[in-house]
Parts: C-alpha cells; sequence; structure tokens
C-alpha cells in the first residue's frame, strides 16, 4: 500500500484504531522477562498470534508485526543474528494468519537499532541505513501493508531509517517519535523539530509513542498538530510504570481512564489511535468503543 492509497484508506474511516502492546502483554502471557519477544516468533508463535487476534477482537484496524527489534544488530543479542529476513517473514505471516479474510492492516514495526550512530556512538549511518533496508525488504516481501518507524529518539537515526526504507520499497511510512523526557526525546528533539526535519521526506503520518505519561503525550500531540499537516499517529503508554517487589513494571492506569482522553487526542489531531508499552486489548477495546461513538 503506498502513501496516497494509505491516506485514502485513513480518510475513508476518518479515525483509525491501531493495537496496543506487544512486549508487556507478552511478558504477561509468560514470556521471560529481558527476552526478545522475537525468539517467540519463531518459539511461541501461538502466543503472538493469540495477542493479534485479541487486539483484533477488541477493535483494532491495523496490527503492528512482533518486529519491533528484528533488525540486524538486536538479533544478535538474542542469538537470532542470521535470522533477520525468517524473523521478520515469520511475523508477518502470524499477523495474517490472526487476519485471515479480514481488511485490518499489517504494519510492519520497525524499532531502534540498539546502538548510537556517529560520533556519539560507533555506528555508521550507511551502516544503520543498510539496517533498516534490510528490514524493511524482509517486511515488504513478506506482504506487509505499511511500515512503521517507531519509538524514535534520534533525528539522524531517524532518517537513516527512512533512506533506508525507500530504497527497497514505496510502501507508506510512519515515523514515530517517543518523548520520554516529557516534551523531548532523549537527544533533545521536539515535535515540531522532528516535523520539520522529516518534511523532506515522502511520509505517510508522523507520530508519537510510548513517552513519559499521558500528560506530557498530550502535550506533544498538541504542538506536532501544529507543526504538520500529516495525518497524526498517537500511541501512548497507560500511563506511567511502578516497579513491584518483584521488579516488574505495573501500569496502573485502567481502561477506562485511559479511554477518558480519547475525545481530546482526537480534537488534538490524532487518526490513528492505540497504545504503547502497558496497553492491554481491554484497554484497546476501551479505547476503541470512545472512536466509535465520534
Amino acid at each position: 500500500m503506498n502513501t496516497n492509497d494509505f491516506i485514502s484508506f485513513i480518510d475513508k474511516k476518518h479515525i483509525l484504531v491501531s493495537d496496543g502492546a506487544t512486549g508487556s502483554n507478552l511478558q504477561a502471557r509468560g514470556l521471560d522477562k529481558g527476552e526478545a519477544a522475537e525468539v517467540w516468533v519463531l518459539e511461541n508463535p501461538k502466543a503472538i498470534r493469540q495477542l493479534h487476534m485479541d487486539f483484533l477482537q477488541a477493535g483494532s484496524d491495523i496490527l503492528l508485526t512482533c518486529t519491533f527489534g528484528a533488525n540486524r544488530f538486536r538479533l544478535e543479542h538474542a542469538g537470532l543474528a542470521d535470522k533477520v529476513q525468517e524473523v521478520n517473514t515469520r511475523a508477518v505471516q502470524i499477523a495474517r494468519e490472526a487476519i485471515g479474510d479480514g481488511s485490518t492492516l499489517v504494519a510492519g514495526s520497525m524499532g531502534p537499532l540498539g546502538q548510537m550512530l556517529k560520533p556519539l556512538g560507533l555506528l555508521d549511518a550507511a551502516d544503520a541505513q543498510q539496517a533498516y533496508a534490510e528490514q524493511a525488504f524482509a517486511l515488504s516481501e513478506a506482504g506487509a501493508d505499511i511500515l512503521v518507524i517507531e519509538t524514535q529518539f534520534d533525528i539522524e537515526e531517524a532518517k537513516a531509517a527512512i533512506q533506508g526504507v525507500q530504497t527497497v520499497c514505496d510502501l507508506a511510512v510512519i515515523c514515530s517519535f517517543s518523548y520520554d523526557r516529557g516534551v523531548k526525546t532523549m537527544m533533545g528533539i521536539s515535535p515540531t523539530r522532528m516535523a520539520q526535519e522529516l518534511k523532506q521526506y515522502d511520509l505517510a503520518v508522523l507520530g508519537i509513542n510510548c513517552g513519559k505519561s499521558l500528560t506530557d503525550n498530550l502535550v506533544c500531540l498538541q504542538e506536532l498538530k501544529s507543526a504538520t499537516d500529516k495525518p497524526i499517529w498517537f500511541k501512548p503508554n497507560a500511563g506511567l510504570p511502578v516497579v513491584d517487589e518483584m521488579g516488574d513494571a505495573v501500569y496502573a492506569t485502567t481502561p477506562a481512564d485511559m479511554a477518558v482522553h480519547v475525545p481530546e487526542w482526537i480534537v488534538s489531531g490524532a487518526r490513528i489511535i492505540g497504545g504503547c508499552c502497558g496497553t492491554s486489548p481491554q484497554h484497546l477495546a476501551a479505547i476503541a468503543a470512545q472512536v466509535a461513538d465520534r
């Protein structure tokens, strides 16, 4: 699906519902803490398929593949360095199996590489671009409808990601940043700067995901709306987590607590709404119900 087709898809429904969290939900279903979710793409696809189906039942129009860390650098840490193509291909297949004959879109998830670019780190921009191109090619060849470059914090890595993607396919691309320092990323990037610097690329949608809190993410959403005329992807965390006695992150924001903000998110410019860390299928169902009422 190219950019024009995806924009038409958005306009047809006006507000779309994405899905919720992958990692935190899979951990709740038995994924060991610290283990890459991509391991389950090969070893426990049934659990991932069931999570997709739960989000579909909750009202998702878009499902993200379980490939957030399925680039060569992150997969190396998971012992899957030689399985970039296999993991990404299988993840798309799992999402397709969950959807069946439905019209829900499969979005190929592409997270940060896990290494800093020069001069702050050791990674060359050309190598970053190649890694993103490799993953994008695998996802597009497997049949992803769109690609989501998400949870970005470094504008230079985001540019490398977009350039890499656009060398290997013409799928519609969403680029979403995480403003985990409140209203800026850990690299000091604001929503306005993100929109300005990425204006040169043919992106379908700009976005905000993860982040620090619902309050801060709303401020970022309002700023981004003022800085771009593109549709906005909005997937905030289910509030700030607290760490329990077992060392687990617990998200206290209830589905009702999260869903009550949806009307304000829509007024503030969100066109595709879902949730990031801590967002369960129950949260997503409450969000989808609010969207349906608009």
